[in-house]
């Protein structure tokens, strides 16, 4: 969760320094990189979250909370692909 946190935020200083993006998301590639190992790190962290809640039965509040997270992450990315475009 580190990972995404440092990645999102290291995104969000590169387009708040004036850089924007172009007609398809790999036109920049210079916020498009952060963003992708972003997505790619919350995604990994919902999954390692869940097998160790499900195989190793944890219990601590910062792995449902990194969990719960890489689960947002992923649901926002998949209504991105899967929804209507406008």
């Amino acid at each position: 969760m580190v990972a995404f946190f440092v990645l999102f935020i290291t995104a969000q200083l590169i387009v708040a320094s004036g850089l924007e993006g172009g007609e398809t998301f790999f036109d920049n590639l210079y916020i498009s990189i952060p963003m992708t190992l972003t997505f790619l790190s919350g995604v990994l962290a919902f999954c390692l979250g869940l097998m160790a809640i499900i195989k190793k039965k944890e219990r601590s509040p910062l792995v449902f909370i990194a969990t719960f997270i890489g689960l947002l992450v992923l649901v926002f990315v998949a209504g991105e692909f899967l929804g209507p475009d406008h």
